[in-house]
């Protein structure tokens, strides 16, 4: 197949902003690696898309508030594309996830795929997980043939782990074989927090974290929720965890300790993986990996080398971007995004679809 000039886009549930990078690749290989940037979003937008993911289950396609949301996403990627600084052959455009119920064949996110094609003319895959979806699968994660696809020459068996608003691990066999599923939370909740009990949005540099101790007792009752025992694969939604929470007690607890047991709780799902072996060696990607107290957390209970992808040579703050312009040549040549593995699809499924400019 063709190798093809892809940018990526991304925007996760951190809200943070979108992520856009360029990369060649035939949706098999992975040639070269051109521009990656963020463009933040400002805290109007970031604030109503935080309100979106409060109104979806209920949300009307047509009510006006979420029209002019995603004009302005849109409008933010479409910037994106520009400030890549290259030309493409296609663009990958994830959008906003703002509902994410598999287990009611439910998956949204917004973007305005026609008009992100119009102003760049340029050909968009979009709607990366809706096949899946219906298909019954949990419709992600979908990033781990792209981690495959990176890892091929790596020592294995290896656990790749993306902390975003919700954490996710791929786990890649010595023989090449997938598993991957949502470990549990990321950065979201401990995000809200240091923007409830904060002057920050994220705790920065886990300073707010480090500062404080672990409730035992608030942990546990964490801990104990349901999607744990649940078998791989699964996913989440944000905001999953949010009654769970409200139940714990961390509310009750002082701004660092509430951080130090939210970080405890990413760190200890993750621990609880059930994964088919023991791995040679956790490399994290997303922005939980900027943060000390996450990275301390992971190595204290996971008791093997806990590395950022730098260590390997991949870029963490672009490889979820890279990965949807690889998933983008893969919509064009009609080859499988997920699998039974990485969704529980009943079998390797094709997905996405293509508007031209």
């Amino acid at each position: 197949m063709k190798m093809l000039r892809c940018i990526g886009l991304m925007s996760g549930t951190s809200l943070d902003g979108v992520d856009a990078a360029l990369l060649e690749t035939d949706g098999v290989n992975i040639g070269r690696f051109g521009p990656a940037l963020t463009l933040p979003y400002d805290d109007v937008l970031r604030g109503d898309l935080r309100r979106l993911l409060d109104m979806a289950p209920t949300l009307d396609a047509a009510d006006p508030f979420l029209a002019d949301v995603t004009t302005r996403l849109t409008a933010r990627h479409i910037e994106a594309v520009a400030a890549i600084g290259e030309p493409a052959d296609l663009i990958g455009f994830h959008g906003q996830t703002i509902l994410h119920q598999p287990d009611r064949r439910r998956t949204w996110q917004i973007g305005d795929a026609a008009g992100l094609a119009r102003a760049t003319n340029t050909a968009v895959a979009f709607d990366f997980r809706s096949a899946d979806v219906a298909a019954g699968g949990e419709g992600a994660p979908l990033v781990p043939v792209y981690h495959q696809a990176l890892a091929a020459g790596l020592e294995k068996p290896l656990a790749v782990l993306n902390i975003g608003g919700v954490g996710n691990v791929t786990w890649i066999g010595a023989h090449g074989g997938l598993l991957a599923f949502d470990t549990g939370p990321g950065n979201g909740p401990l995000d809200d927090w240091a923007a409830r009990h904060s002057n920050l949005p994220i705790d920065a540099d886990g300073a707010l974290s480090a500062a404080g101790t672990v409730d035992a007792a608030v942990l546990g009752r964490l801990l104990a929720h349901p999607y744990f025992a649940r078998p791989a694969p699964k996913s989440l939604d944000r905001l999953d965890f949010g009654r769970a929470l409200a139940a714990s007690g961390v509310e009750g607890l002082s701004p660092a300790d509430g951080a130090a047991t939210l970080v405890a709780f990413t760190a200890a799902s993750v621990a609880m993986s059930r994964l088919p072996g023991p791995v040679k060696r956790w490399l994290v990607t997303g922005g939980g990996r900027h943060n000390p107290t996450i990275m301390a957390a992971l190595s204290a209970r996971l008791g093997v080398p806990v590395e950022k992808v730098e260590a390997v040579g991949w870029d963490g703050d672009a490889l979820e971007a890279q990965c949807f312009a690889f998933l983008a040549a893969r919509v064009l040549a009609g080859l499988p995004l997920s699998f039974p593995g990485t969704t529980g699809a009943p079998c390797a499924l094709p997905g996405g679809r293509v508007v031209q400019p």
